[in-house]
């Protein structure tokens, strides 16, 4: 289970994904034979203007990223 939660900024908006997981997202070569992903953070990466991955105090992990309006 994630949640996510969008928030204005006066300079963009805010997505920030939480999820159960205290695994970092990481760059790697996407998986174009056996469908294991490897797309989604160079994405995110390319599309936000920050990105930050922050522990959450009840284990698991919040990632967010400033993306510009």
């Amino acid at each position: 289970t994630c949640t996510l939660d969008l928030t204005a900024r006066p300079d963009g908006i805010e997505v920030a994904v939480h999820d159960p997981s205290p695994h970092a997202p990481r760059m790697r070569t996407p998986d174009l034979n056996s469908g294991t992903g490897g797309f989604g953070w160079p994405v995110v990466n390319r599309l936000a203007r920050s990105t930050q991955v922050t522990g959450a105090p009840s284990g698991g992990k919040a990632v967010r990223a400033l993306l510009s309006r």
